[in-house]
């Protein structure tokens, strides 16, 4: 196995870093260069923007934010969100992103994938795929933050994404994401097995040992996190964060439930953890 690579993922509304469950009912939790920096220099692989409702009003607007990230954080930075034209790929990387992602444009428009990796090469594009499990145990897509079903099936998709040239896939448990119940294992492997490209799992997971369930069991090449490491953050710096208008953190002492399955653990935790359950991954 090579090594493991740990993604921060932050979604992004507006000028705010949010999270929900399922991917909805999004809280505010602060400032995205604040937690993206925290994260830079606390071990993160990589950073993930998210433009979370980019899509439902077809614009992106992370550019200033993406800007002023750059210029601290000297990690690859993904951007997603309302990404639908070369141009718009081409501002996104011009405003300091390494690699862009897409999911809407490209169910709507597949060849979209192959124009983006002819001009800016496959290593640049990546692939989102929100997954939702139907009745029957198949997996359909969905896009505009699992809003919009597509009635495309997902490990179908997910071998066309990576015949047109998507250098890496991020697939998405909406059934699991924000709830700490762990990724969805069948889901991770069935599409890892499916194809030969980087498969980064993403939604759910509420503990460290998740982490090596998915890398292990669901064959993923990534990891991303939300959760766990935002409200790790938060706990440590909660009388601060209290104080700033833009943060409204009081959920995470309300004690519901949804919260509870998660419990915070920081970036350098959870790499340790990695390495004691003889993961390889970066320093």
């Amino acid at each position: 196995m090579e090594n493991v690579r740990v993604i921060a993922r932050m979604d992004i509304k507006g000028p705010n870093l949010v999270k929900g469950i399922h991917l909805e009912g999004l809280r505010v939790l602060g400032k995205p260069e604040d937690f993206a920096r925290y994260y830079y220099e606390n071990g993160a692989d990589e950073l993930f923007y998210q433009d979370v409702v980019a899509s439902l009003y077809e614009r992106n607007s992370l550019h200033d934010i993406v800007s002023r990230t750059a210029k601290d954080s000297f990690i690859p930075l993904t951007v997603g969100g309302g990404i639908r034209s070369i141009d718009d790929i081409r501002e996104v990387l011009r405003a300091g992103a390494d690699k862009v992602c897409i999911n809407t444009a490209a169910i709507r428009n597949p060849e979209f994938i192959r124009d983006a990796a002819n001009k800016f090469g496959s290593s640049t594009i990546v692939v989102a795929i929100e997954a939702i499990r139907q009745p029957d145990g198949k997996y359909m897509a969905f896009v505009d933050n699992g809003r919009e079903h597509t009635g495309v099936e997902v490990i179908s998709w997910a071998r066309r994404v990576e015949e047109l040239g998507a250098g890496e896939i991020v697939i998405t448990s909406v059934d699991r994401e924000g709830t700490g119940k762990g990724y969805d294992i069948a889901l991770t492997r069935s599409i890892a097995r499916a194809v030969g490209v980087p498969v980064i799992a993403h939604g759910g997971p509420g503990k460290k040992e998740h982490f090596t369930d998915v890398l292990l069991e669901g064959k993923a090449d990534a990891i991303a996190v939300a959760s766990m490491i935002h409200y790790d953050l938060i706990a440590q710096q909660q009388s601060d964060m209290e104080n700033r208008s833009e943060g409204n953190v009081s959920f995470l002492k309300s004690g519901r439930s949804s919260f509870g399955e998660i419990a915070p653990a920081g970036l350098i935790a959870i790499k340790q953890y990695l390495k004691e359950s003889n993961i390889p991954c970066r320093n």
